[in-house]
């Protein structure tokens, strides 16, 4: 008797789950204690052991797919069995009222495949490509382009297409073989997760019949109209199109590992067989002070969208999912969080003194923003109720200390995240800033570089901005402006001298960081600042 096996609630707070990866595939055996698949939850990665015995008939959820507490994980049986019967109330077309009657318990959130393998009859080695979710928060994916055109063959491990997220736009490869006989969404179209990316096979297989995602064609028409504007934009970056087009040799466990610690591996020399990336060139990876990546944020502003000027005619720009994205988080930040401002004038002079002896040294170069990065992140080992988030009806205080770094990109605004800064030496926070920045140009950072802030820093310090304030990037519960280094008279043991003054201003959320808790912050930071050699002690 075949077992359904559902999605588990592992976390109280779980309401869905995501299949990192599977550890059997349809059609292997497995016993009581084998480990079926990977689930990451609301918190964490969990292996998920099976409980009954027999063949795997059927895989409900594929991997890196998402479903719903309760819903159809798995299927396990005697080899052979008919279980048309469990798993014919699945699939429900998404604009069919009668089959919309179907057995909600067995309704899975990325059933796309199976929808169009039980009624289209897809023939035999065909595989449909689903969009697939690259980020916690995103619901659609945009195709910002096309690696493979229909009637290209297509290998393992191939690049596809670049997907844009609410986050940013990644590489998406391919896990078949053959030959691409169907695009399901248009270059520069958007459709729903979950729903009919691409269809691949066996060379001159029909398939007209199969995965008509409705929802990707209506996304995709004024998209069309756009085609030209968004083309023209992704010209603009070549050396996007140019780094990603070459195959990396990765194990997959590597893989996964320089995905969750957000490891550039294109910047690492594997040790394995032919060159190979193995699980311990990612545990040994350090940054590269010396990469010649590109500058930090703070040295050069980024390259805007050409715009021209035509007199009495208006114009439009689409926007991108990351400025759309960039709108709504801000909207919600800035009405929903208490905001205050604290200012403070910082005196610069000991920190250029001690720059110039760092940057004499051998193979070293560090910036002002480098500088502020650390000491920020020493502070907030002293006041933890600024590295904390508001929750409701509780306060989360986050146990490590990850600083984002605001760089602005066409696009708008991307925070990349510098993980346990605190640990972190003021040489690999500047190779990691400026490896960061640079990415972020080219649209290569990796949805996660960009989570698991507990702080953000904003530096307009290089467009001569003496002082502004920033919005908090959520769920941070503050966020540090950095204005320019400023000669002005200042009064020092009675005489009236110049001084290098550096003003700083820290928006705070009054729900999580009280006045004086804000203030006791800015004292130690700009003790800090004031006497580098305090961050030796």
């Amino acid at each position: 008797m075949a077992e359904v096996i559902t999605m588990p609630r592992l976390s109280d707070t779980m309401t869905e789950g995501k299949v990192a990866k599977w550890h059997k595939k349809v059609g292997d055996k497995v016993k009581e204690g084998d480990i079926l698949a990977e689930i990451e939850t609301d918190k964490a990665v969990q292996d998920f052991e099976s409980e009954v015995e027999g063949t795997l008939l059927y895989v409900g959820v594929e991997e890196g797919g998402a479903a719903a507490v309760d819903s159809v994980l798995a299927i396990i049986g005697n080899e052979g069995e008919d279980i048309s019967g469990l798993t014919g109330g699945e699939a429900p077309k998404s604009n069919d009222s009668e089959e919309k009657k179907v057995d909600e318990d067995h309704k899975t959130e990325n059933n796309a495949t199976s929808i169009e393998q039980a009624d289209a009859e897809v023939p035999a080695g065909v595989e449909v490509i689903t969009m697939p979710r690259l980020s916690d928060t995103m619901t659609e994916g945009k195709v910002a382009k096309w690696h493979k055109n229909v009637g290209d063959t297509v290998k393992e491990g191939d690049l596809l297409a670049e997907i844009e997220t609410d986050k940013a736009v990644q590489d998406f490869e391919s896990e078949f073989n053959g030959v691409l006989l169907k695009q399901g969404v248009e270059e520069g179209g958007a459709a729903p997760v979950d729903s009919v990316l691409a269809i691949i096979g066996p060379e001159g297989t029909d398939v007209s019949g199969v995965g008509a995602p409705k929802a990707a064609s209506s996304s995709s028409e004024k998209p069309a109209e756009q085609k030209t504007e968004v083309k023209s934009e992704e010209k603009a970056s070549p050396a996007a199109d140019s780094s990603s087009t070459d195959r990396v040799a990765i194990s997959p466990l590597a893989k996964k590992m320089a995905q969750d610690k957000g490891v550039d591996i294109n910047s690492i020399q594997g040790s394995g067989e032919n060159g190979r990336i193995v699980k311990k060139d990612i545990e040994n990876y350090q940054p590269s002070a010396s990469k010649p990546a590109a500058s930090a944020p703070a040295a050069s502003p980024a390259a805007q969208v050409a715009l021209s000027f035509v007199q009495g005619e208006d114009t439009e720009t689409p926007n991108s999912q990351v400025r759309n994205v960039i709108a709504k988080r801000l909207s919600e930040s800035k009405f929903t969080a208490p905001h205050y401002y604290l200012m403070v004038e910082i005196n610069m002079d000991k920190a250029i003194e001690a720059r110039k002896e760092i940057n004499s040294l051998p193979d070293t170069k560090i910036s002002f923003n480098d500088m502020i990065i650390k000491a920020t992140a020493v502070a907030l080992r002293k006041h933890p109720q600024v590295n904390s988030s508001w929750a409701g009806d509780k306060i989360i205080h986050r146990g490590n200390i990850n600083v984002g770094v605001a760089v602005a990109i066409p696009d708008g605004l991307v925070v990349p995240v510098l993980k346990n800064t605190d640990q972190m030496n003021y040489t690999q926070i500047s190779a990691a800033v400026k490896d960061m920045a640079a990415r972020a140009k080219n649209k290569g950072l990796k949805a996660n570089e960009m989570e698991g802030s507990t702080f953000s820093i904003s530096n307009l310090g290089m467009f001569g901005i003496e002082t502004f304030t920033s919005i908090i990037n959520q769920p941070n519960s503050a966020i540090l402006s950095v204005g320019a280094i400023i000669e002005k008279p200042v009064v020092k043991n009675g005489q009236i001298v110049v001084g290098n003054i550096m003003k700083l201003s820290l928006a705070c959320d009054h729900r999580v960081v009280d006045g004086a808790t804000g203030a006791q912050f800015l004292q130690t930071l700009k003790t800090y600042l004031e006497n580098p050699l305090t961050l030796l002690l």
